[in-house]
């Protein structure tokens, strides 16, 4: 058994012994510490020798190889660690790992829907009829029109209402209120959803619930809708597989933001407590810029 070995070894036993790091985090560190000695190796290099130069080497590798920004920095925090834990050991004097510089992460984009999905799923709501249509389309024009969290939609009070529907008082995260305008269309979605609302009671029993349902929770579950919702993605030819509703409530965003709303008011509107949270739609702002540059500036292509 080499040097190395060895220290690996004492590694790996001081996450068990000491973090009590499960056996699936042990295996990860074990892959990605051997994933370094092999590149080591080709360098002439062992763990008690290699420098920053090294390491970046080793993570430029990583990236030629095309691993994700988000996979090469767990393999840079199993190297931090590891080099941590052989500097408190007294192996070595320096942690070459702290003159690595972390892969940049960009943040994923938010599925969405075109406008005209939106449209169609809107469209099959409204072909249905009956009290579980009327409740459907009052659910789907609400989250379209408010980009309501799910937890939010389904668990609004009744006296989430204002008088003239035009607002809606949410209570979100933290337990913090805010005002929410409810559009034309949802608003009579759900003035004709009230029409029958007394249907999902269970009998002789009053629900303080905007959605009741006899379940045990005593409203609309989020699993329900999401499967209704669902549903009526196939109804309107759209994959089911892009259509949920975290994804109607990017659109919400998105569209709002394509049409000229700012950013600050679609953060409040969807209750976001940063601004940064919000700025993962700025790619429809970019778009946005793009299209305006290439339309009016004096040297745009005709």
């Amino acid at each position: 058994m080499s040097a190395d070995d060895h220290l690996v070894d004492a590694f790996l036993e001081m996450l068990i012994a000491e973090r009590g790091s499960a056996a699936n985090t042990v295996a990860a560190y074990q892959r990605d510490i051997a994933d370094l000695r092999d590149h080591l190796a080709r360098l002439g290099q062992g763990l008690a020798d290699a420098d920053s130069d090294d390491l970046r080497s080793f993570m430029s590798a990583l990236a030629k190889r095309g691993l994700s920004p988000r996979t090469a920095a767990r393999r840079l925090s199993s190297l931090r660690q590891l080099f941590a834990f052989l500097v408190s050991e007294g192996v070595r004097d320096d942690d070459p790992a702290t003159a690595l510089d972390a892969p940049v992460r960009g943040r994923p984009l938010p599925k969405l829907l075109a406008e005209d999905e939106v449209e169609r799923l809107l469209k099959a709501a409204h072909a249905h009829d009956g009290p579980q249509a009327l409740r459907l389309v009052a659910l789907v024009e609400c989250l379209y029109a408010t980009g309501l969290r799910v937890s939010e939609l389904v668990g609004l009070p009744l006296s989430a209402l204002e008088g003239d529907m035009t607002l809606l008082l949410v209570r979100g995260k933290g337990d913090k209120e805010r005002l929410v305008p409810l559009g034309e269309p949802a608003a009579e979605a759900i003035a004709a959803y009230l029409t029958v609302r007394d249907r999902f009671l269970a009998a002789g029993r009053p629900s303080p619930w905007l959605f009741p349902s006899r379940g045990q929770s005593g409203h609309l579950t989020r699993r329900r809708f999401a499967q209704l919702l669902q549903s009526l993605a196939v109804e309107a030819e759209i994959d089911p597989a892009k259509v949920s509703p975290h994804v109607m409530r990017h659109a919400f965003a998105s569209h709002l933001l394509a049409h000229g709303a700012d950013l600050r008011s679609v953060q409040a509107m969807l209750g976001h407590a940063d601004i940064s949270t919000t700025q993962i739609y700025t790619h429809v702002l970019d778009e946005r810029l793009r299209a305006l540059v290439h339309t009016h500036h004096p040297l745009a292509q005709p």
